[in-house]
């Protein structure tokens, strides 16, 4: 091995070199205490950072159908399985008393209008609906949640899934069972008229009774199911008789067009809804006068009602965007089965898309071959 001799002026270079790097090591260890030099030395990385949290499904607001209440086993056994679903959801389970047989009862006598606007507040109030929430409407429950959307929708409502409701109203009411003295009460009390003042103030069915046989009749006197289908006609302008005047609230169609979707389940055995096709917005057809003669009617259905097609509650908006979905599940009025209720519930609630649902997120849903949530 041949040494070779290195000239002063690099060996006084690299005397002044050495001193500078270990002073520069020396303070970034007084600088950080925790420096790990093994690690340092080694080049290992840093552990990573925490993950941040994933955000809770949005909420959900569910309202019962008519014989039923908020907190009744069906409801608190239906809300647990959408937790199944969505672990970690908000649900509310709307309530117009926290006394579970008044609020059964406010199913069928009460003022609709009242009822809706204690549940505006209601809603409101809950800070976990602030940013929004899905809303699931069973039976009669669906309109009332559509009439929020189309009055307040302050919290905003993002998805509205209504099953068997209403929309159209009611031709007929439903039988009673021998035993349900609720039921019978409020169809004898019907009996005396549907259309009277009383009636239109305290019986809840009576305000979306929709008698196609005398539409004139319902026009008059309806003050609920007429107003949130603004289905009233126009009146002369005061200013200018020559002219009419639109009785349309067109912020009812500006709030309904706002929902990211609508979704309309109807029952293919249901008895209970006359017609069933309600829960489409179908109805009985007008006959051409106010005698009544035609039978059997036929079924108008929603993109021939003079409501679609003139858009007075913003349905025909959606349904041209395609956010208006028409599902149909077999059974009868209100009896969900798995194959109805799930593929719903995960698509349109908790905020999870369709496409990212696997089979092993299937598996965390109970067997359940059909969930009964109210029977008349």
């Amino acid at each position: 091995m041949r040494l070779v001799a290195l000239p002063w002026s690099l060996w006084a270079l690299l005397s002044i070199s050495i001193p500078s790097i270990s002073a520069s090591r020396s303070e970034n260890a007084r600088i950080d205490p925790t420096f790990n030099r093994s690690e340092a030395e080694w080049g290992n990385p840093a552990p990573p950072p925490d993950p941040l949290p994933v955000p809770p499904p949005r909420p959900l607001v569910i309202w019962h159908g008519l014989g039923d209440q908020y907190a009744s086993p069906g409801m608190l056994d239906f809300i647990g399985l959408i937790k199944q679903v969505h672990p970690g959801i908000f649900i509310h389970s709307v309530r117009l008393s926290d006394e579970p047989s008044s609020d059964q009862r406010a199913g069928w006598f009460g003022n609709v209008n009242e009822q809706i606007a204690q549940v505006a507040e209601q809603i409101s109030s809950i800070p976990e609906l602030e940013s929004g929430f899905d809303a699931m409407g069973f039976s009669q429950g669906g309109q009332f949640l559509r009439a929020y959307v189309e009055r307040y929708n302050n919290p905003p409502v993002r998805n509205l899934i209504t099953f068997g409701s209403q929309h159209m109203g009611i031709s007929d009411l439903p039988g009673c069972k021998p035993t349900d003295f609720l039921c019978r009460a409020a169809k004898n009390a019907a009996g005396a008229g549907v259309y009277t003042e009383w009636a239109q103030h305290h019986l809840v069915q009576a305000q979306y009774f929709r008698d196609h046989k005398h539409y004139d009749s319902y026009l008059r006197s309806n003050r609920f199911l007429a107003d949130i289908n603004n289905e009233a006609r126009e009146e002369p302008d005061p200013d200018n008789r020559a002219s009419k005047q639109s009785l349309k609230n067109t912020t009812y169609a500006t709030n309904l067009a706002s929902l990211d979707n609508f979704v309309m389940i109807l029952f293919n055995q249901d008895q209970t809804v006359i017609p069933k096709e309600s829960a489409w917005f179908g109805s009985y057809e007008i006959p051409s006068d106010d005698d009544g003669t035609t039978d059997p009617p036929a079924i108008i259905h929603m993109r021939r009602q003079p409501l679609y097609k003139e858009d007075w509650i913003g349905l025909r908006t959606l349904d041209e965007q395609e956010k208006v979905f028409m599902v149909v599940c077999n059974g009868e009025h209100m009896r969900l089965e798995e194959a109805c209720w799930l593929p719903i519930v995960e698509r349109w609630t908790g905020d999870v898309d369709m496409d990212e649902v696997n089979e092993e997120d299937t598996k965390r849903v109970l067997e359940l071959p059909s969930l009964l949530i109210q029977d008349w």
